[in-house]
């Protein structure tokens, strides 16, 4: 690495003051933790999932997994270049779509059900719709949006015409895919980012990043309205809590974490029991009681939000788990790996 020249030494010790600092006001704010808070609450029953459907039909490692909004098909990519959009309730392929890149990092599914995206190593990103086929019978692709200068690291629908993504130029891009033209873009962390969820309301969004800090965005005006620290390597995944009023975070530094918005802190702090694998993604219950994290180890773990107790694993996938995704009716959760598999438990 290019060694710091003392100007930028100097800076980089008084960011670490500050961030210091307000930790320790924050410190001062918080009067009890979580746990004890909810100390009389009766011990939350073992969560027993199990996979209700084994998808099977890439050959190549998966790498994100999103579902629609009717809680019953689910998109996902993988490296074998092929967009599959699943019948999660039959276990069948509902369409596949070819991709002119293998190098698919991130998938989202528009809540209606009618788009699908995707983007990756090919600096942009690409919308189909689901509804109209091309000539070959594939979803046609509608845009191809353009002008990253990273990969396309997560992307997010707000609306059928609306969508944000955030890339490894540490940018985020908000789209209006009707014009077909960016309505926004900005500097929006210190590293590539590459998790973001988007409140229930539609209205705010945060994002994670490789600076080891979590942003709240407002979708409005597209300002950034809070920083949370805490996280020492990156943030791999964000996750919004049905509340409102938090978010979850599952990061490379071995913890997942629950932070909250009206305090302007962490309240939680996860750990599995070996901490011996990084979490590469996590999903939140439909009450927000319980948090699901992939992990390096191959495994979910799940978490007690409330009396941050392990709650126990998913144990099924034979390589890391690389992305995680709760039906938003609650009853179900999809998860990816580089096993090349799809598992659907409930």
């Amino acid at each position: 690495m290019p060694k710091e020249d003392p100007e930028q030494t100097q800076l980089r010790k008084e960011l670490e003051d500050l961030i210091k600092k307000c930790q320790e006001e924050q410190k001062k704010a918080a009067d009890k933790k979580l746990e004890e808070i909810s100390a009389d609450m009766a011990d939350a029953p073992k969560v027993r999932l199990s996979t209700k459907k084994l998808l099977k039909g890439h050959i190549n490692k998966v790498n994100s997994v999103h579902y629609s909004g009717d809680s019953r098909h689910a998109v996902t990519g993988s490296l074998d270049g092929k967009l599959i959009i699943w019948d999660t309730w039959t276990g069948n392929k509902v369409q596949v779509i070819p991709l002119r890149s293998a190098w698919v990092m991130s998938v989202a599914f528009s809540e209606s059900g009618n788009f699908v995206a995707c983007g990756g190593m090919d600096n942009m990103c690409t919308v189909y719709d689901v509804n109209n086929r091309d000539a070959t019978g594939s979803a046609k692709m509608v845009r191809e949006l353009l002008g990253y200068e990273g990969f396309l690291s997560s992307c997010r629908f707000i609306d059928d015409k609306t969508l944000i993504t955030g890339s490894g130029d540490m940018k985020i891009c908000v789209w209006d895919l009707e014009a077909n033209k960016k309505t926004q873009e900005f500097n929006a962390h210190c590293g590539d980012v590459v998790s973001m969820s988007l409140a229930p309301d539609k209205n705010t969004y945060v994002t994670g990043s490789v600076d080891k800090t979590c942003k709240l965005w407002d979708v409005r005006d597209g300002t950034c309205k809070q920083t949370f620290f805490g996280h020492e390597a990156d943030v791999n995944s964000v996750c919004y809590h049905p509340s409102g009023y938090a978010f979850a975070t599952g990061s490379e530094d071995k913890t997942a974490r629950l932070y909250d918005m009206r305090s302007d802190q962490q309240i939680g702090l996860y750990t599995p029991p070996n901490k011996t694998s990084g979490f590469t993604s996590c999903g939140l219950s439909l009450s927000g009681r319980f948090i699901l994290c992939g992990s390096d180890d191959s495994s979910v773990h799940i978490w007690d939000t409330m009396k941050n107790q392990h709650n126990g694993t998913l144990a099924g996938h034979e390589n890391r788990v690389t992305s995680l995704s709760v039906s938003a009716n609650g009853i179900a959760v999809a998860t990816c790996s580089w096993d090349q598999n799809v598992r659907v438990w409930g």
